[in-house]
C-alpha cells in the first residue's frame, strides 16, 4: 500500500477538511501532518485550539493512520523522514504564499519518484463560521492573553503603533509577502506621544488617563491584535494599582512604565531636557504594588530604563533592569537615542547573562537602520516602531492643505489623496 501525506493547520474542521481526508485515504495509508503552533503563527492566527489537541482531534479521525509533526511550513523535513509515495494538497497553494513551498514538494517529490496530487479547493459555507471566530480574539480575556502567548510562539514581536480606529485597522490588516513568508504585525502599541499629538497637546503626561481609555476603546472596537499601552511614568504608585485593573479589564496585554520622576518629557530630547529618573528602589516598589494588583496571570508589566538615554552608562542600566526583574517585572524596555544599536546591543548582551529568557523590548526609532531580524539576533523578544503612522501622515495632510491654499483648489493634491470609492469602502460593514 502506497503510502501518503497530507499536513494540517486548522483548529476546527468542516466538511471541506473531512472530505479531503477520505479522497486521500483512498490513495493509501494517510499520514496526517499537524502544524505546531510556531509554524501556523508565521502566517496566520495563532490556533485556538493548542496542538497537543489537535493531534489528537486528527488521529481520531477515519482514514488518518497516523500523526506527525511538522514544525515548518516547508515540508523537507517531513519528506527526507518519511519518503511518502504521494503528497496530496488543495490547488489552491498554487498561488500566494505557499507557491514556494509547493515548488519545493515538486523538486524533492521528482528526486525519488513521488507524486503531488492536488484536489479542487470548494469553498465551504462553514468557513464563513470559522472566519466569525475570529471576533473571539477580540474578547477581553482571549485578547489580553495574546501576547504572552505570541511570545512563546514566534521569535520576535513586530508592534506598530495605532492612534486612532482607522490607524488600528490599518495595522490590523497590513499584510506583505516577503521570500515566501507572509509578513504582519503581532501587535499594537498605543503611545502617549502619539495621543498626545493627534489631541494638539505636548507630550508631558497631560492626557489623562480616561482620555487615553477611550482612544484604547476606539482601537478595540474595530481591531483584535494585542495592545500594550504606554504607561509613562505610571503615575503615582497609589493610582497606578487601580488604573492597571481597569487596563486588564478592557483587555489590554501590556503597560510600559518608564523610571523617570517629575514633569514627564518625551525621551528623545535625551539630556537636552532635564529629566530624573525615579530611585531605583521607589520605582521597584511600584512595580511590585501593580503585580500584587494584577488579577489575571496573562497581564503584563514591562520596566523601561532610560539609563542610556540620559548618559548614564550600562553599567546603571544592568544594575536598575536587574532590580526590576527582581520586582516582578514581566520584562524590560531599554531605550536609546543614537543613531546606531551599538549600545543597545552591547545591553542585551551583558543582560541576557542576567536573565537568559526575560523579555526585551526594543525601540528602534532612531537607529531604525537595523531590522527585526537584526535586534532579535541579538536578543530583543518586542519591537515597537513607535511613532510611524502618526509621522507619515502628517506629511501629507500638510502638503495638502498648502497645495489646497496655493491652487484654490484640490485638484493637485488628489495623488496624495485616496478616492471617495476607496474611503468608502476602507471600513468593513456588518451584513
Amino acid at each position: 500500500m502506497k503510502t501518503v501525506y497530507m499536513c494540517f493547520s486548522t483548529d476546527i474542521l468542516h466538511s471541506g477538511h473531512i472530505a479531503i481526508i477520505q479522497r486521500a485515504a483512498a490513495l493509501g495509508e494517510l499520514v496526517l501532518g499537524a502544524l505546531t503552533d510556531e509554524a501556523i503563527a508565521t502566517f496566520k492566527r495563532y490556533p485556538l485550539i493548542p496542538l497537543e489537541e489537535r493531534v489528537k482531534l486528527y488521529g481520531s479521525l477515519n482514514g488518518v493512520s497516523r500523526v506527525v509533526v511538522q514544525d515548518s511550513l516547508s515540508y523537507r523535513a517531513v519528506i527526507q523522514a518519511e519518503k511518502p509515495d504521494i503528497i496530496v494538497h488543495g490547488d489552491d497553494w498554487r498561488t500566494g504564499i505557499q507557491s514556494g513551498v509547493r515548488d519545493e514538494v515538486i523538486r524533492m517529490l521528482a528526486a525519488y519518484g513521488g507524486e503531488l496530487v492536488e484536489f479542487p479547493y470548494t469553498h465551504s459555507a462553514t468557513e464563513d463560521v470559522l472566519s466569525s471566530l475570529d471576533s473571539r480574539l477580540s474578547m477581553p480575556e482571549t485578547r489580553r492573553a495574546r501576547l504572552k502567548k505570541l511570545l512563546t510562539l514566534k521569535p520576535y514581536i513586530s508592534v506598530m503603533e495605532a492612534h486612532n480606529g482607522l490607524t488600528g485597522l490599518i495595522v490590523e490588516n497590513a499584510r506583505t509577502e516577503v521570500g515566501g513568508e507572509l509578513r504582519q504585525f503581532d501587535a499594537m502599541w498605543v503611545s502617549s506621544l502619539c495621543d498626545s499629538t493627534v489631541k494638539g497637546k505636548p507630550d508631558i503626561e497631560l492626557v489623562d488617563l480616561t482620555s487615553r481609555i477611550h482612544t484604547l476603546e476606539e482601537i478595540m472596537e474595530v481591531t483584535t491584535k494585542p495592545i500594550i499601552l504606554d504607561g509613562d511614568t505610571g503615575g503615582l504608585t497609589e493610582h497606578f494599582v487601580y488604573n492597571l485593573r481597569t487596563l486588564e479589564r478592557l483587555g489590554i496585554s501590556a503597560i510600559i512604565i518608564e523610571d523617570k520622576t517629575g514633569l514627564k518629557k518625551n525621551s528623545l530630547f535625551g539630556t537636552d531636557a532635564q529629566q530624573v529618573q525615579a530611585p531605583i528602589e521607589e520605582f521597584c516598589e511600584k512595580i511590585r504594588a501593580g503585580k500584587k494588583a494584577q488579577r489575571s496571570r496573562d497581564f503584563m508589566i514591562f520596566a523601561r530604563c532610560e539609563s542610556l538615554i540620559l548618559d548614564q552608562g550600562q553599567e546603571d542600566a544592568l544594575a536598575r533592569c536587574d532590580a526590576y526583574v527582581r520586582a516582578g517585572a514581566d520584562g524590560v524596555m531599554i531605550h536609546s537615542c543614537k543613531k546606531t544599536p551599538d549600545e543597545v546591543y552591547a545591553f542585551m548582551a551583558a543582560f541576557r547573562k542576567l536573565h537568559p529568557a526575560t523579555p526585551i523590548v526594543v525601540v528602534p526609532t532612531t537607529y531604525n537602520g537595523a531590522s527585526e531580524a537584526e535586534l532579535a539576533e541579538h536578543g530583543a523578544n518586542i519591537i515597537i516602531h513607535a511613532n510611524h503612522l502618526l509621522r507619515s501622515a502628517f506629511p501629507a495632510m500638510q502638503k495638502t492643505a498648502e497645495l489646497t491654499l496655493q491652487h484654490g483648489r484640490t485638484k493637485e493634491a488628489d495623488q496624495l489623496c485616496l478616492s471617495i470609492k476607496e474611503i468608502l469602502t476602507l471600513i468593513p460593514t456588518e451584513d
